[in-house]
């Protein structure tokens, strides 16, 4: 396996809770790589002698402040081919999602290749080294493989989701009915993924997550399908991903078709736990946070693309002093106009 010293650090900050405040920050420091793993970390004086010998590759870091890298939990990498359309510049998200449906009609396989692998170079760029992504639209023979495959190629830490639309607008869904699948076909190709591609092991550079788009674009049945699909992988850590409570319109959704709100309707299909996350959580009530917290359900946080779309600020002060965890996402890179971590949490 490859070799990496990271030498001579002026702080290397370990987050590592050995600290309860922050963990350790080492001065003067190195670390050792050997391949995906941390094999050493500690004052450069004490490198021992063999490791620094058996080194592939040594970066001066002199100068330099040494983190963990930073963790995406929710993107659209196609989206970065379709960035400040014109006609979508004002829209809120229901109205930008009709705007923008017909041009994703036209992705191809190459398309999501290079997207992915655009949205990946902006992402490691701002410290980015591990990103979930939401691939919910596959026209024209685009694959799932598409973007896992690019992402071998750049080498990023991936978890890859496989979204769906199944309901389109004669059913009275959102999508056009020209973008949508048959849920036969969602739930064979989502269990194939898995089965092919989903790595368990510890420190795993690829895994699957299964992703109905939003209670507005899949039918109850596929939710409840897909998830007892991934919960079949016992003990792979399979999990679940979806969009919830986004926005008004969301809500307004949920009540006038399920007389639920989102998170009443995440429960009775089984879509709470500690296997489940969910993007953006902007209308979250006080009752959900509740059950979201004594589910440990997950929350990705995507401020930007929360103002871009006019859909509010989550209230993510009230879900952490409740217990749940939130992670930062930068979402697609149409309704951010970018993918920078460090900017994300800036405006988080």
């Amino acid at each position: 396996m490859p070799t990496l010293l990271i030498d001579h650090a002026d702080c290397i900050a370990t987050f590592d809770h050995a600290d309860p405040a922050q963990g350790r920050e080492l001065k003067e420091a190195s670390l050792f790589v050997r391949g995906h793993r941390i094999e050493w970390i500690g004052p450069a004086v004490e490198l021992p002698p063999a490791l620094r010998e058996a080194a592939d590759e040594v970066i001066d870091a002199r100068g330099h402040l040494v983190t963990p890298g930073l963790v995406n939990t929710h993107h659209h990498m196609y989206q970065s081919l379709t960035r400040a359309i014109p006609s979508v510049q004002d829209a809120e998200l229901f109205s930008w999602l009709r705007g923008l449906y017909p041009i994703w009609a036209g992705l191809t396989p190459e398309m999501v290749r290079v997207s992915t692998q655009v949205a990946m170079a902006e992402l490691l760029l701002s410290g980015c080294t591990t990103s979930s992504d939401h691939l919910y639209i596959y026209p024209n023979g685009v694959r799932l493989e598409d973007s896992i495959e690019a992402a071998q190629a750049i080498g990023m830490r991936f978890v890859a989701t496989r979204g769906s639309m199944s309901v389109g607008r004669s059913q009275g869904g959102l999508p056009p009915d020209e973008v949508v699948e048959h849920e036969d076909a969602i739930l064979k190709d989502s269990q194939h993924l898995i089965e092919t591609w989903h790595d368990a092991s510890d420190g795993a550079m690829v895994q699957i997550a299964l992703a109905p788009c939003s209670p507005f674009s899949v039918s109850p049945a596929l939710m409840k399908q897909s998830a007892e699909l991934a919960r079949s992988f016992k003990g792979l850590g399979v999990r679940l991903h979806t969009h919830l409570a986004e926005n008004d319109h969301d809500i307004a959704y949920s009540r006038e078709k399920f007389n639920r709100t989102p998170t009443q309707y995440a429960q009775e299909l089984g879509w709470l736990g500690d296997d489940v996350w969910h993007a953006h959580c902007v209308k979250l009530d006080d009752e959900g946070i509740s059950l979201f917290a004594a589910s440990r359900t997950g929350v990705a946080h995507c401020p930007c693309s929360n103002m871009r779309l006019a859909s509010g600020i989550a209230p993510v002060r009230r879900m952490l002093d409740a217990g749940v965890s939130v992670g930062l996402g930068v979402d697609g890179s149409a309704s951010n106009d970018g993918a920078h971590m460090v900017n994300e949490a800036r405006q988080a």
